[in-house]
């Protein structure tokens, strides 16, 4: 019996050790100020720690944007038009996250909830209509937002999962972080100066870099698509990348409207919205420009919009759907998916015009 007991005390303590080691290094802050820049969880730190600098520095009137890849546009450009509109733009988006992700962001970035004039969300479409990508499921947002994920979250973030595999690994990965940085932890510990040397190149590197890029000057220029028959013409010298984001983004049949994209807006959506209630801070939802040749509306119909339905409320605006139709063009766009250089030149002024014009002038 006492055997059995010092084996139960044993690994409680094993436990308890494993516990306290890894709050001490991943939920401290310790590691994530050292994680690797070029991985997902070391670029959602990146860009909470050029969009924190940047508060100190870029005034009262500024307008947060959020998104994935999709939301292609230049703060530089649109803050060209400072003088005209009144308000500066920061972009807190990165590519491959969903709104799970922005949310986890936002409650760092903007604790008080009261920082940003407005927050700009990029959707691809105001319905609410479902494909073969489940962002409900995407375990990536546990990669993504790691270093925001606390102990008491960990029950309801896993929840927010569709499928119980991926809940209890959601779980467990915010229980234990060090499962989910292990491979960075590796890596670190193989050339540990190395990476300390290039974590501060980045710090000090990040804003300049991302605020002067310009984006390729390719195009889908001569791009066709016979809707009736799904087939796409595509020109000369097309590229692998044009070719698969046509045939997945522009091409796939209709999908069935299982409601789990609607769900899943409400409720991050709505966590969101819920949490600026009663700050000066306005939420805002732009339909993106859809692609080089949008897919005609009867291969997409949605059931529900949520989005149609935020705008209720007090604190909400949805920008025209047809704001930036005119963008809909082979010729600025890089491939199915983002826009290019001339889409983000024309693009940018555009979106401070249009939120301009939504919130009026700075008071």
């Amino acid at each position: 019996m006492n055997g059995l007991r010092r084996a139960l005390l044993t690994c409680v303590l094993a436990v308890a050790g494993v516990l306290a080691l890894d709050g001490l290094l991943f939920h401290t802050g310790l590691y994530t100020s050292i994680l690797e820049p070029d991985s997902s969880s070391g670029l959602y730190q990146l860009i909470l720690h050029r969009e924190q600098d940047a508060q100190k520095t870029w005034g009262d009137a500024m307008i947060l944007t959020l998104g994935d890849s999709r939301f292609a546009y230049s703060p530089r450009l649109s803050n060209e038009l400072t003088p005209e509109t009144g308000y500066t733009f920061r972009s807190a988006g990165i590519a491959g996250s969903e709104l799970r992700t922005w949310y986890y962001m936002l409650r760092d970035l903007d604790p008080t909830a009261r920082r940003y004039r407005a927050l700009v969300f990029g959707v691809n479409d105001y319905g609410d209509e479902d494909t073969l990508y489940f962002p409900d499921d995407d375990i990536r947002a546990l990669h993504y937002a790691i270093s925001s994920l606390r102990w008491s979250d960990a029950l309801d973030f896993a929840r927010s999962f569709h499928t119980p595999a991926i809940q209890r690994q959601a779980f467990l990965g915010v229980i234990l972080k060090g499962i989910v940085l292990q491979s960075d932890v590796q890596a670190f510990l193989t050339h540990p100066l190395k990476r300390i040397a290039y974590v501060q190149l980045c710090r000090r590197g990040y804003e300049g870099w991302t605020y002067n890029y310009v984006d390729t000057a390719t195009a889908m220029t001569g791009l066709e698509i016979d809707w009736p028959t799904m087939q796409a013409k595509f020109p000369p010298g097309s590229t692998e990348e044009q070719i698969s984001t046509t045939t997945s983004w522009l091409l796939h049949p209709p999908s069935p409207q299982t409601g789990r994209l609607a769900a899943y807006r409400r409720e991050w959506f709505g966590r969101i919205i819920d949490r600026y209630r009663g700050s000066r801070t306005k939420i805002i939802f732009a339909r993106l420009p859809r692609g080089p040749i949008p897919r005609p509306a009867y291969l997409a119909q949605p059931t529900t919009s949520s989005i149609r339905e935020f705008a209720s409320r007090p604190n909400v605006l949805l920008c025209d759907e047809s704001a930036f139709n005119s963008l809909e063009r082979p010729e600025f766009f890089k491939d199915a998916w983002h826009l290019n250089r001339e889409g983000i030149a024309r693009f940018s002024p555009m979106l401070a015009k249009e939120i301009a014009r939504m919130l009026g002038a700075p008071k």
